[in-house]
């Protein structure tokens, strides 16, 4: 029996498509071992968001030669995708698979062993058959064949006993002045609604409570097969099994009146847990970047999610935003705009990381960078206003009787969950509550 070994760097997205390779070896007869142990193939998953990430990804092919010379490697993911020939010229690696190949990967791996040319993709990356049900009658009559768009592979994550990420979309067209995605990832594509139906049936299948729908460009859900993301929303809905569901980003320009006003009255199953990218609360920087909104627009989204969650006396809602510090052209005078709006609108919680020059955008070659000391500096001042936030969002809902999905065991003997409004709450293990949602009073 074959082995095979699995790294992954990045983002949540590559997780999922890297459980996917795993499912897929695993239904050809290969034995799935740690990385850790030794294996005939290994599958790197690479990540190119930052400088750091690239150097991380050839570390580890590096890393993976030196302790087994005899394996063959094959390297995917974003950092494989924008710098092919590096990696093809590295010692070890058999295989570089780029973003429009990804749903071939396993057939092509497969072939390196097997010395016969690579075959048609996968039965898990590409379906045969729709699922029969009535979540979506009109995209996806029973047994009508799945219409995969081309360079979409669809994936999602297993190993959790309470949560699944699943891939819905993939690529952006929106070229940001800062950003490689589009370079790494392609343009925006999604997977048919047909198609995530059959995923998200096939998590419940496995006990799994509650799914994280994940995509570079998640609301811009439905360009390759005309279907929108309201759609699949609501088709999503209706699987069985499913409890829960959570939005990991969405741009603030994609959350548009009628998918808050279905989700808060109708869709109870999405979770009061937004996750919407800022980068700046600058607007002249907003514009230079290529950023799709102002600071004003933002803020009435985050004003309108509350007052519709409000009026169907839902629970209060959880912001996540991402903020990029350091960007080319942020003084410190622009950096305070940043501070005095995040002030303002108040999210539980800021996902801050310094701006890194990425060759090839069009930021790179922006007059008037930020040296990295004071880049770190901004890190620390919006870090300490995230803990204030979220700190202020915890007391606001003390009182408050939540609904909470209980996880697995921590190594203190407690065990922990999060509320539908993303607080983590802990008590004392209790293995007949692991995967269940019960009611506690915070």
């Amino acid at each position: 029996m074959m082995k095979a070994a699995f790294l992954t760097l990045g983002c949540k997205l590559n997780y999922a498509e890297t459980s996917t390779y795993t499912r897929d070896f695993a239904q050809r007869g290969w034995q799935i071992v740690s990385p850790r142990e030794q294996a005939d193939l290994y599958v790197i998953n690479t990540c190119s968001v930052t400088a750091t990430s690239d150097a991380k990804s050839r570390n580890l092919v590096r890393r993976v030669h030196r302790t087994a010379p005899s394996a063959r490697i094959v390297v995917t993911g974003c950092s494989a995708q924008l710098r092919e020939e590096v990696f093809k010229a590295m010692e070890g690696v058999s295989l570089v698979i780029g973003c429009n190949d990804k749903a071939l990967l396993v057939d092509r791996a497969v072939a390196l062993f097997a010395a016969e040319a690579p075959q048609q993709a996968s039965s898990a990356a590409k379906p045969e058959t729709c699922p029969q049900g009535p979540a979506e009658p009109e995209t996806c009559p029973a047994g009508k064949p799945s219409a995969m768009p081309e360079g979409v592979f669809a994936a999602y994550s297993t190993g959790e006993r309470t949560r699944s990420f699943l891939k819905v979309q993939d690529g952006c067209n929106n070229f940001c002045a800062y950003c490689t995605v589009p370079y790494a990832r392609g343009r925006s594509r999604n997977v048919p609604v047909c198609e995530c139906v059959r995923a998200a049936k096939a998590i419940a299948a496995e006990g799994v409570k509650e799914i994280v729908l994940t995509g570079v460009n998640t609301g811009d859900f439905g360009r390759t097969t005309g279907e929108s993301f309201l759609s699949l929303l609501k088709a999503l809905h209706e699987v069985d099994g499913i409890e829960r569901y959570r939005i990991s980003s969405i741009e603030p320009n994609l959350l548009t009146d009628e998918i808050i006003d279905w989700i808060a009255t109708k869709g109870v199953k999405f979770q009061p847990h937004f996750h919407i990218p800022l980068q700046t609360g600058c607007d002249a920087l907003l514009k230079t970047m290529g950023r799709h909104y102002d600071t004003a627009f933002f803020a009435s989204r985050l004003e309108y999610i509350r007052r519709a969650f409000a009026a169907a006396g839902r629970p209060q809602v959880f912001f996540g935003i991402d903020v990029m510090v350091g960007l080319p052209g942020e003084s410190p005078e622009r950096f305070l705009e940043t501070v005095d709006f995040i002030k303002s609108v108040r999210p539980a919680f800021i996902h801050v990381f310094p701006y890194s020059r990425r060759p090839g955008t069009r930021a790179d070659l922006m007059p008037d960078q930020v040296n990295e000391a004071e880049k770190k500096r901004r890190v620390a001042v919006l870090e300490g206003l995230s803990t204030d936030f979220n700190d202020e969002f915890i007391k606001s809902n003390k009182g408050v009787t939540l609904e909470i999905l209980f996880e697995s065991r921590e190594k203190d003997g407690t065990m922990g969950g999060y509320t539908g409004n993303y607080i983590r709450v802990t008590r004392p293990y209790d293995a007949s509550l692991v995967g269940k949602i019960v009611e506690q009073t915070l």
